[in-house]
């Protein structure tokens, strides 16, 4: 008798996050697919605990390894008892879906789809081009100060990285056509990724969405047009810009204080969101001299954690001088490949200067729904460096299908778009149609 055989399906969270965090997806998609499935295997859900909390400050790479370990002795564990895994999907919401990146790239280097076929690939929320500068105060703040205090994982974030030989970000190496993690996402038969429109102020919608500019910075007076799915009241159907800017009311007026009026409260009602408005002068300063000492201890103890992972490594090469490759991490494999390549490759310079004047000139080709060229009129837009807006050319080559999630009235988007702790933020429900159009759209 044949052994049984499932589809493993992979849920990676995000920055300081943990298996719960994703409580939601994996709820929905058990319900969603209860039943055998059509080929007669059955659906096995699988979220990470290895990368979890202050780990993930560790980097995209070392949280890749530690991921792409849990599936391996998972799948492993599995075929001991008689159940073979014939299929693999994952999506990772927020950090999660770098990490899932370069994850499925490990899984290719070792040879694991050979066995196992690659279905579907989803990113939530993820900064897949890394977190663009904006300006103002705040996003220059952050530019400086997040890969000082987020470790490895923030340099990461930035590009600022020298993850290759040659001084190559990670995330462009990620998002390199010739590399093996764009070779692995190619594998899979179904891309599609999720990006908050709007009020999500840690991935925003370029970088989740893989764009250069943002249709929908400016979405309460630019006169886009938005229309939403009947069954998924969340999610975008279809978006549209007038071709002509509207007129603006004029300032001070009534209308004027209508588009500058807060459409967000606080998630709390009375009296206590009387309570925290008075509070906020004293809880922000105060919220944020404890975030900066905790984000530099936890930073400083993932930097000893990595030099000490690095150590081992080393120790563990020597040891194993001339051994399979599959039996080595990735990075030291591609550090090599990219050591080879570099005399034979163009300048990352003079690639970066194409692009750039490249991207000037023209859209970047793209599949899925692609956002157009934005009227000068468009407000709010990223600053993106030669690094991103090559990303962005790259990773628009492969057939991704883009889709995008809208909370006017959220205060944090970022949470709500997978439910995420509804014990303390109920309202975080309104995201179940987005996870419910992400589990209906899985091909299982």
């Amino acid at each position: 008798m044949s052994p049984s055989t499932v589809h493993l399906l992979v849920l990676v969270h995000g920055m300081w996050g943990h298996p719960g965090n994703l409580s939601e997806l994996k709820r929905i998609a058990g319900e969603t697919y209860s039943a055998a499935l059509k080929d007669g295997s059955r659906l096995e859900i699988l979220v990470p605990e290895t990368n979890r909390d202050a780990s993930t400050y560790d980097g995209i790479d070392w949280g890749g390894e530690r991921v792409a370990k849990e599936i391996l002795d998972r799948v492993s564990e599995l075929d001991a008892a008689g159940v073979k895994v014939t299929k693999l999907s994952v999506t990772g919401y927020s950090l999660g879906g770098l990490v899932a990146r370069y994850v499925v790239g490990i899984l290719l280097q070792q040879g694991f789809f050979d066995n196992v076929e690659p279905v579907n690939f989803n990113t939530i929320a993820t900064p897949n081009i890394g977190l663009p500068r904006y300006c103002s105060i705040m996003s220059v703040l952050s530019s400086a100060l997040v890969p000082k205090l987020l470790s490895r994982t923030g340099e990461q974030f930035y590009c600022v990285d020298k993850w290759s030989p040659n001084g190559r970000p990670l995330l462009l190496v990620m998002a390199d056509p010739e590399r093996i993690f764009y070779k692995a996402l190619q594998k899979f038969k179904n891309l599609k990724i999720y990006a908050n429109g709007v009020n999500d102020g840690t991935v925003p919608y370029v970088t989740a969405a893989i764009e250069t500019e943002d249709p929908f910075a400016e979405h309460a007076t630019n006169g886009i047009d938005i229309q939403f799915h009947d069954e998924y009241n969340h999610v975008i159907k279809s978006h549209a810009l007038p071709e002509t800017a509207p007129t603006q009311p004029v300032v001070l007026s009534r209308e004027w204080f209508n588009t500058v009026r807060p459409s967000r409260s606080l998630p709390f009602r009375f009296p206590l969101n009387v309570l925290a408005y008075t509070l906020l002068p004293v809880v922000i300063p105060a919220a944020i001299s404890v975030a900066l000492v905790k984000f530099s201890l936890e930073s400083h103890s993932s930097r000893a954690r990595i030099k000490a992972l690095e150590k081992l490594e080393k120790e563990k090469e020597s040891l194993e001088n001339g051994s399979e490759k599959s039996n080595r991490r990735l990075a030291q494999i591609l550090a090599e490949l990219e050591q080879e390549l570099e005399n034979m490759s163009v300048e990352v310079t003079d690639d970066d200067s194409e692009v750039t004047s490249a991207t000037s000139n023209s859209t970047p080709p793209s599949s899925g729904r692609s956002t157009p060229p934005l009227p000068q009129y468009q407000k709010g837009q990223p600053i993106l460096n030669p690094h991103q807006q090559k990303i962005v050319v790259w990773l628009n080559t492969l057939p991704l299908k883009k889709e995008v999630a809208f909370f006017p009235h959220a205060m944090n988007a970022h949470a709500m778009i997978i439910s995420r702790d509804l014990k303390r933020a109920p309202g975080n429900r309104s995201g179940e149609s987005v996870i419910r159009h992400w589990a209906d759209s899985l091909e299982i």
